[in-house]
C-alpha cells in the first residue's frame, strides 16, 4: 500500500484522481482548507497551503510516498511546498499547464524544452496574493512555480506535468465550453482572433489517469500531458452543432479585445512524445470529443 497525498482534489480532475488512486490500492491522505469534504475513503487533513506553520501542523510527522500537488499556482505556494515537503516524500508530482508556453508561436508542436524552467527568474514579491494578478499571471505563476521545484534538486525529487486544455465530464467547472454551446445555441457571435490557431486538448478521464501514471512511475522534470491531435474553434463548435441543430455557430474576428476561451492567437500545442515513449497511451482528441461536449451539454439538460 502505497501512501499518496494529494493537495487540493475536491473537484473535477482531482475527484477521479482519487477514485483511481484508493481503487488501486492506495491510501490517500487529501489535503485542502476544510471548505469540502474530500472524497470517500480519504484521510483528511484541514490547513492552509499559503500558511507553513498550518501545513506542517497538520502534517505532524506523516511521510509519503508520492505528492499530487493539485493546486500549486504561485512560487511562494511552491517555496513553502519544496520546504515542508523535502524529506516528507521520494516524489512530488505538479500539475502544471500547457499555458507555461504561453509566449510560444510554432506550426510545429511545442516539447518540453521549450520552457526550461531552471532558467526562469523566482519573484515571490509580486502580487500573487491577489486574485486578479493571479487570473492574468496564470501561465507566469506556473512557469515560476516550477522553478522553484527545478531548484531543489535531490531533495525533492519532481514532476511538472504540464496539461493541456482539458474538456468533458458532467461537473466541469470553468464553463469554457459552456461559452461555445450558449453562443451555438443562441447565434450570438463568438469572438476569435484574426489568425485563430489550434490547439491541444485532453479529456478529464484521460488526465486523471495520466496523472496516476506519472505519480507511480520513476522520470523527472516537465512531461506535457495532450492527446494526439489538435483541435480548432471551429471543430468544437461543428461538436457542439451536432446537439444543437436549430442552433449555428457565428464568428466574429477582432484584432483587439477579447476572445472566446480556446481560441488563440499564438500556436503552441504540445509535443507529447516524451510521455509516449516513456510508456502512457493517449486517445485521439478527434475520436473523444463528441464524447466530452454530449457530457458538457448533460449536465444543462
Amino acid at each position: 500500500m502505497r501512501e499518496v497525498c494529494v493537495i487540493g482534489g475536491n473537484r473535477y480532475i482531482g475527484k477521479r484522481l482519487i477514485t483511481r488512486l484508493i481503487a488501486a490500492g492506495d491510501r490517500v491522505t487529501v489535503i485542502n482548507r476544510g471548505s469540502s469534504a474530500p472524497p470517500p475513503g480519504t484521510i483528511h487533513l484541514v490547513a492552509d497551503r499559503d500558511d507553513e506553520k498550518s501545513l506542517e501542523r497538520a502534517l505532524g510527522s506523516r511521510a509519503f510516498d508520492v505528492v499530487i500537488d493539485q493546486v500549486c499556482y504561485t512560487p511562494r505556494q511552491a517555496e513553502i511546498a519544496r520546504r515542508v515537503f523535502a524529506g516528507r516524500t521520494r516524489r512530488y508530482v505538479m500539475t502544471s499547464t500547457v499555458e507555461v508556453y504561453e509566449y510560444e508561436d510554432s506550426v510545429a508542436l511545442v516539447r518540453e524544452d521549450a520552457m526550461d524552467a531552471r532558467t526562469v527568474g523566482v519573484d515571490v514579491e509580486l502580487p500573487w496574493s491577489d486574485e486578479e494578478f493571479l487570473d492574468t499571471h496564470y501561465g507566469e505563476g506556473k512557469r515560476q512555480a516550477e522553478a522553484v521545484f527545478a531548484a531543489a534538486g535531490p531533495a525533492l525529487p519532481y514532476v511538472a506535468v504540464r496539461v493541456a486544455h482539458v474538456l468533458g465530464g458532467g461537473d466541469d467547472f470553468t464553463g469554457r465550453l459552456d461559452h461555445y454551446i450558449d453562443r451555438v445555441r443562441t447565434g450570438e457571435p463568438i469572438a476569435v482572433p484574426v489568425a485563430n490557431r489550434p490547439a491541444t486538448y485532453i479529456h478529464v478521464e484521460e488526465i486523471a489517469e495520466f496523472l496516476v501514471w506519472a505519480a507511480g512511475s520513476e522520470f523527472t522534470g516537465p512531461v506535457n500531458a495532450a492527446s494526439h491531435g489538435v483541435l480548432t474553434t471551429e471543430e468544437l463548435c461543428a461538436a457542439v452543432a451536432v446537439h444543437l441543430p436549430e442552433g449555428k455557430a457565428v464568428f466574429r474576428s477582432v484584432e483587439v479585445g477579447d476572445i472566446s476561451p480556446f481560441s488563440f492567437s499564438r500556436s503552441y500545442g504540445m509535443d507529447n512524445s516524451r510521455a509516449t515513449k516513456l510508456g502512457f497511451t493517449f486517445g485521439e482528441a478527434h475520436e473523444w470529443l463528441p464524447r466530452a461536449v454530449t457530457e458538457t451539454i448533460g449536465k444543462d439538460n
